[in-house]
């Protein structure tokens, strides 16, 4: 079992950074792809970003691409996502999740993962 934690969601400003944190624990990250959603009031669940297990690969949703960047520090069992320009859209509950699996091939549909975080919220106003 895995339990995901993160942090690191707040109120900024348009054109603001924020870095979100997703710390594990119960198992060792370094079996696992990672990877963050979001989800704004009345939409559904959309994919973020994701990694594999040994950060060597990465993906992104278009809407992001050259503003996020997800990280990993498998030493310190937390994954990252760096949110630069941030724009009143990117306002959401992002979801940390994981997947079990060592494999190159990054995961970017919602049930193919196996746990998930609480939740942090991030607003981003104009």
């Amino acid at each position: 079992q895995v339990q995901l934690v993160e942090s690191g969601g707040e109120l900024v400003q348009a054109g603001g950074s924020l870095r979100l944190s997703c710390a594990a624990s119960g198992r060792t990250l370094n079996t696992y792809a990672m990877g963050w959603f979001r989800q704004a009031p009345g939409k559904e669940r959309e994919f973020v970003a994701a990694i594999n297990w040994s950060g060597g690969s990465t993906y992104y949703e278009d809407s992001v691409k050259g503003r996020f960047t997800i990280s990993r520090d498998n030493a310190k069992n937390t994954v990252y996502l760096q949110m630069n320009s941030l724009k009143p859209e990117d306002t959401a509950v992002y979801y940390c999740a994981a997947k079990k699996g060592r494999s190159a091939v990054v995961p970017r549909m919602g049930d193919e993962f196996d746990y998930w975080g609480q939740g942090t919220q991030v607003t981003v106003s104009s």
